[in-house]
């Protein structure tokens, strides 16, 4: 389970799984506008970080963020791009 600090929304943080095949699940925001929230929840569970960051990064509602926006800030950590970014050794 990742727990995501969300900045300049009404949801205060968002709760998510990433399982083995890499796909996003049991999304909750915790905060915020229950019913538009559990839409987005509903629409983003199966679906790889990829998809969702491609589908929801940028939409702005307050402090030029939403929680749309927010989510995909969760997950970006979490996309095929940066899993395959080399890592700096310490």
């Amino acid at each position: 389970m990742v727990t995501y600090s969300t900045k300049g929304t009404c949801s205060k943080q968002i709760i998510f799984d990433i399982d083995e095949n890499h796909k996003v699940h049991n999304v909750k925001f915790i905060g915020g506008c229950s019913g538009n929230l559990q839409g987005i929840s509903r629409l983003v569970e199966g679906k790889t970080p990829d998809e969702v960051v491609a589908l929801l990064k940028g939409i702005r509602c307050k402090q030029n963020t939403s929680c749309p926006d927010q989510l995909a800030q969760a997950l970006e950590p979490y996309t095929q791009a940066e899993r395959e970014r080399p890592r700096k050794s310490s």
